[in-house]
């Protein structure tokens, strides 16, 4: 539509100027042809090239200014184009405002203001002798139009950096979320791959228990595998309505299958796993995905950094009406494996710590006897959808 409008007034002259006038100057066609060009620039969108924005207001408002310079003759229907052309040079005035780098706008802008200021003196300068009152007038009327070109301007272009701000802030949430999925479920499996793998580098296991084996690192990897799928599902789909069940969240009801393929993974150990029917139901849709994230983390770090772990409990309970708590104890194994030794539980602690804090909760994470404790408190949102007092 942009390319039909600039042809539109290309070919505007041939039909604004009549042939048949006699005695009309041939100096109307060039300023009814100079206001189309500039009227056709306003409407073009130019590429970032070569021909950019910049070139093309440059060389539009030079091209006025030399008009202004080099017409002598009278006014007649040659005025009739100023109010398209002084249009034409505001619009371009506010695009450069609004679109052009910080090191071009200036002086971009500035040859478009003043060649929008130099236009009305075209006719009132070059008669003899000059007809000062109406340069003046001339000159007034610009000056009132000029600020509302570069406010304009200077509104769309703080939209325009509001809206790229808003899009980097949103990708940069989407990605940490990624990780954030992707640190809780698939490095969960992948710690379980590593650790069965590690295992059997040292044991001697029989056909059956191979199997077994097996059969545990094949589970594992295919739930990886589905927790990535789901996380790339709801990446496609962001605005579909299906992608919120495709990439749903885990909440406490899911604990108990959780620990139970901990368990499976750690045959030797003794894992409980006691969820309180009076925590169920209690916390919001994100309060459910942080508390089985703590669990979560917490049985991926005692995969990680213990060895043969004994003991393992999850305790999940309503505290007071007014916070759902979390703790998973273990009782430290015969100590440390190959891995770091843990210091402050871990760096996905360290990131659920944040978004707990942020809900008015709090997790700790310490030794308690030989073993260590992970332990979050929840705050149950009150009855206005906010959240309960923050804890202490």
């Amino acid at each position: 539509m942009r390319h039909v409008l600039s042809a539109v007034f290309l070919l505007l002259p041939a039909f604004a100027v009549p042939s048949g006038t006699p005695g009309l100057p041939s100096g109307a066609v060039v300023v009814a042809l100079s206001a189309a060009v500039v009227m056709s620039a306003a409407m073009w969108r130019p590429s970032e090239g070569r021909f950019g924005l910049a070139s093309v207001v440059t060389v539009v408002s030079a091209l006025s200014l030399v008009l202004d310079v080099a017409y002598f003759g009278p006014p007649g229907m040659a005025l009739l184009w100023l109010p398209f052309e002084l249009l034409a040079l505001l619009v371009l005035l506010g695009r450069s405002v609004r679109l052009l780098r910080a090191d071009r706008v200036v002086p971009v802008a500035t040859v478009a203001a003043v060649a929008a200021l130099a236009l009305p003196l075209r006719f009132t300068l070059h008669p003899d002798p000059p007809k000062w009152d109406a340069s003046v007038f001339g000159l007034g009327c610009v000056l009132l139009l000029l600020p509302f070109a570069i406010g304009i301007g200077v509104y769309l272009r703080s939209l325009d950096t509001r809206r790229v701000t808003a899009v980097a802030e949103a990708r940069g949430k989407q990605r940490l979320e990624v990780a954030r999925v992707l640190h809780d479920f698939v490095a969960h499996e992948v710690t379980g791959i590593v650790v069965e793998v590690q295992a059997a580098q040292f044991a001697r296991y029989d056909e059956d228990e191979a199997r077994a084996v097996f059969a545990h690192v094949e589970d594992a990897g295919l739930r990886a595998l589905a927790s990535m799928d789901r996380t790339v599902a709801a990446l496609r789909r962001p605005d579909d309505a299906s992608a919120g069940e495709t990439a749903r969240l885990y909440g406490l009801a899911d604990l108990p299958d959780l620990v139970d393929r901990f368990a499976r993974a750690a045959p030797g150990a003794k894992v409980r796993c006691d969820v309180k029917d009076t925590a169920l139901g209690k916390l919001d849709r994100e309060g459910e995905a942080v508390g089985y994230a703590v669990v979560l983390e917490a049985l991926t770090n005692v995969r990680r950094h213990v060895s043969d772990v004994g003991a393992v409990t999850v305790v999940v309970a309503l505290v007071g009406g007014t916070a759902v708590q979390v703790s998973i104890a273990d009782d430290g194994g015969r100590g440390a494996t190959s891995a770091a030794p843990r210091t402050g539980g871990g760096s996905g602690l360290v990131a659920l710590r944040e978004r707990i804090e942020a809900m008015g909760g709090t997790l700790e994470a310490g030794p308690r006897g030989s073993g260590w404790r992970v332990a979050a408190s929840l705050p149950v949102p009150d009855l206005t959808g906010g959240r309960a007092r923050r804890l202490t």
